[in-house]
């Protein structure tokens, strides 16, 4: 069996990167193709000559200003030459999907979210771009297309696998598909249980306006316990001039040794936003640390109520502060903990994502077996 894989692009390290890193550790001499890749940024990561990438690879500043070129995407990624291959396995939360592949080929497209600024977000993602309104009107003329152009892309996957239950959703909400849930991948073995905990409330990820940092920098103004976020983004100023002094940010590439000892020397995780799934909050839960999540999309999925964590029910600064005003760490097993989160293992994922690939690849080769038989009578 011949396998790509194919990613929208590679510029931040997040959690589509991981999934598509699990991707490659289970067929490692799978290629990667992607519209455009910052290839030494991701250095340690993939090899440079497995990296394929497509024309707009070549374009000036296209890893800086690469939202000037979105009117290009669908063609590039449609430019791609899959030919050679039996199964194409995509991480896709915009463009990848839309590969062309030849009939025999099965694509099989793991789908993060559809396209948050083509669908479920499409208003706020406008209203917070820094840039003139008259350019804004633009690229709202250029988003119509652009979902055009995604929901045909969506009817050329085979089969879909959902990163949880609210994304299988939503894939029948906006493609009309049906999809498999398979979660992804948490390096939860990375991460360990220390002796001593309890020093700060924690909370990190991209600094960026639907992460809801603003609400948890307002609920601990108010509540003058120690917190410290990590992370970079376009948010971080605004955030920094917000905070009081009870609040410390960590900014710039943390090394692994850094990350794992935030999670587990903090009191708890803080997650206020709605997440497709929310890996942070599962390696909060494999540092053996409860998580304090508001109670809608994947957290519901991820976080066990009074096992794992708990839940406050609105999203604002008030309903949070009950929350941990009414939080009591030693109501919460670390081990327990841990163990409940080792169901989100990057074994787990692969065992899981291999089977089913093998799965529809085996039924492709049957029906195009039983084809030929046909022909022949």
């Amino acid at each position: 069996m011949k396998i790509a894989l194919v990613h929208d692009f590679l510029t931040q390290n997040g959690g589509a990167e991981k999934v598509l890193l699990a991707f490659k550790k289970a067929y490692p001499e799978a290629p990667i193709y992607v519209l455009f890749a910052d290839k030494q940024k991701f250095a340690n990561t993939f090899s440079p000559s497995d990296i394929k990438e497509s024309f707009l690879a070549k374009m000036p500043l296209i890893l800086s200003k690469y939202r000037y070129y979105l009117s290009m995407m669908p063609s590039a990624i449609e430019s791609l030459n899959l030919n050679d291959y039996d199964v194409v396995l995509s991480s896709v939360s915009a463009f990848a999907k839309g590969v062309i592949t030849k009939p025999e080929t099965v694509h099989v497209s793991y789908c993060h979210t559809p396209t948050r600024y083509l669908w479920s977000d499409s208003h706020e993602y406008v209203e917070n771009l820094k840039m003139p309104g008259f350019m804004k009107r633009i690229l709202e003329l250029q988003l119509n297309k652009l979902r055009v152009w995604d929901k045909l892309a969506a009817e050329r996957v085979d089969y879909f696998v959902a990163n949880s239950h609210i994304v299988k959703d939503r894939i029948a909400k906006y493609y009309n598909r049906p999809s498999t849930v398979i979660y992804p991948p948490v390096e939860t073995n990375k991460f360990y249980i220390t002796d001593k905990p309890g020093a700060y409330y924690l909370a990190g990820g991209r600094l960026v306006p639907y992460k809801r940092f603003d609400l948890i920098i307002d609920a601990f103004n108010r509540l003058a316990l120690p917190l410290v976020i990590y992370g970079d983004g376009p948010e971080y100023e605004n955030l920094r001039k917000r905070a009081k002094s009870n609040i410390r940010f960590v900014t710039g590439q943390l090394s692994d040794a850094d990350l794992t000892r935030l999670y587990s020397e903090a009191i708890a995780y803080i997650q206020p936003q709605l997440e497709d799934f929310g890996i942070t909050a599962v390696e909060s839960m494999a540092s053996g640390r409860p998580v304090i999540a508001y109670a809608k999309g994947g957290s519901l999925e991820t976080v066990k109520e009074g096992v794992s964590g708990t839940f406050f029910k609105h999203q604002d600064w008030a309903d949070l502060v009950d929350a941990v005003m009414r939080f009591r760490p030693e109501d919460y097993d670390a081990q327990t903990i841990k163990q409940y989160a080792e169901r989100f293992s990057v074994e787990n994922f692969k065992t899981q994502i291999s089977n089913f690939v093998n799965e529809k690849h085996q039924e492709k080769k049957d029906a195009i077996a039983n084809q030929q038989i046909q022909m022949k009578l």
